[in-house]
Parts: structure tokens; C-alpha cells; sequence
């Protein structure tokens, strides 16, 4: 019997893609929750809130600027020592939420920033509140100009979802690593296989955007 099949056994095959739906739950929940908060802090640093907009600039591009692994350690093992203790699911999406969402509020407000500042003003002309121009009028037209970049970034967020492996999230990553630690032999085949898994996502994704892009732009 081959190593290969020896590796791509049902069982193991049917681990690895209960680690891939474990992947694409906290990539769903993470992308949701850091689009909705991203996009709040992506219009408070456009709008210029006196200084409360400089504090959120701030903290964003301290959140930036700091390794994504850096942050999934604070959030599993330091925040203990506060008393708020998580799961290895919990931790790994409010990890990925302050950090995507810090990321995903600079392309909000550069999606802004690219709308003709004469859509504002037209829209204020014809009666329009300021808060009622930015939601019908400037975010639409925003957020079809992010497009390329919402969805590069949401596939990076999946395929950082493999760094909560070192807490011990039971992800594509942790499980293959499971199924070679049984026979060194399968690290090949078993990394070849997740490598496959994510591109199918990440490919479907960018698909998916393309199409969008066609369809809207």
C-alpha cells in the first residue's frame, strides 16, 4: 500500500475536513465581526471627531503595526491573569477581530476618501443631513471601490486563522499536524492536502469578488 494511501485514509480525510469547517467558522465570524467594526472606526477616522477620531487613529495603527501571533498570545494567555479567560475558539476570533478590524478600518476610510467629494455636496444641496449623504450616498459608492481590497484581506484573515494553532484551536493546520505526529511519512501528503483545502477557499473568494466587481463596477 502506498503512502498516499496510506495518508488519505476516509478517517483522516474526514479529520481534516472537520478542522477546514472549524477554519471556515472562525474566518466567518471573525470576517462579519471585523467588517461591522472596521467599517464604524473606518467613517469615525474620516469624519474627524475632534479627538476622539485622533484617539481610534491612534490605537488602529498601534493595532496595525503589531504581530497578529503577538496578539493571539495576549488574548489566550495574558488576559487569564485579568480573570477573563476564553476558549482556544474564542480567543483565536477576538484575536482576529482587533486586528482585522484595525486593518479593515484604514480601507474604509480610504474608500471614503476615493469618493468625489462632490457627492457630498450635492447630496447636502438637496436637503440631505450629513450622517444621511455618508449612508446613502458616499458608503455605497465607498464600499464598491473597496471591493479588491475587502476581499484581499478577508482571504489573508483565512489563512491567518492557521497561526491559532499554537493556542490550540482545532483547525485545518492542528489537525494535520495530529495526523503526521502519528507517522512522520504523512507530512508531505498532509500538507500538500490542507495547501489544496485553502487555495479551493481562497480561489472560490476571489471569484466570488471578481464577479462582484463585473457586476457593480
Amino acid at each position: 500500500m502506498s503512502i498516499l494511501s496510506q495518508a488519505y485514509t476516509w478517517i483522516n480525510l474526514k479529520f481534516l475536513l472537520e478542522g477546514l469547517g472549524v477554519t471556515l467558522e472562525v474566518s466567518l465570524i471573525s470576517i462579519v465581526l471585523s467588517f461591522v467594526i472596521g467599517l464604524l472606526l473606518g467613517v469615525i477616522r474620516y469624519v474627524g471627531i475632534k479627538y476622539f477620531s485622533a484617539i481610534v487613529g491612534f490605537i488602529i495603527d498601534i493595532i496595525r503595526n503589531l504581530p497578529l501571533l503577538l496578539i493571539i498570545f495576549f488574548t489566550y494567555f495574558a488576559l487569564p491573569k485579568t480573570g477573563l479567560r476564553m476558549s482556544p475558539l474564542s480567543a483565536s476570533i477576538a484575536a482576529l477581530v482587533v486586528f482585522e478590524s484595525a486593518m479593515l478600518a484604514e480601507i474604509v476610510r480610504s474608500g471614503i476618501i476615493a469618493v468625489d467629494p462632490g457627492q457630498m455636496e450635492g447630496a447636502r444641496a438637496n436637503g440631505m443631513t450629513y450622517w444621511q449623504a455618508m449612508w446613502y450616498i458616499i458608503l455605497p459608492q465607498a464600499l464598491l471601490k473597496m471591493i479588491p481590497p475587502l476581499v484581499s484581506q478577508f482571504i489573508s484573515l483565512i489563512k491567518d486563522t492557521s497561526l491559532a494553532t499554537i493556542i490550540v484551536l482545532p483547525e485545518l493546520l492542528y489537525r494535520a499536524q495530529i495526523i503526521y505526529g502519528q507517522d512522520t511519512r504523512y507530512m508531505l501528503p498532509m500538507y500538500f492536502m490542507i495547501a489544496v483545502m485553502y487555495f479551493i477557499v481562497c480561489f472560490a473568494l476571489s471569484l466570488v469578488a471578481k464577479r462582484m466587481e463585473k457586476k457593480f463596477g
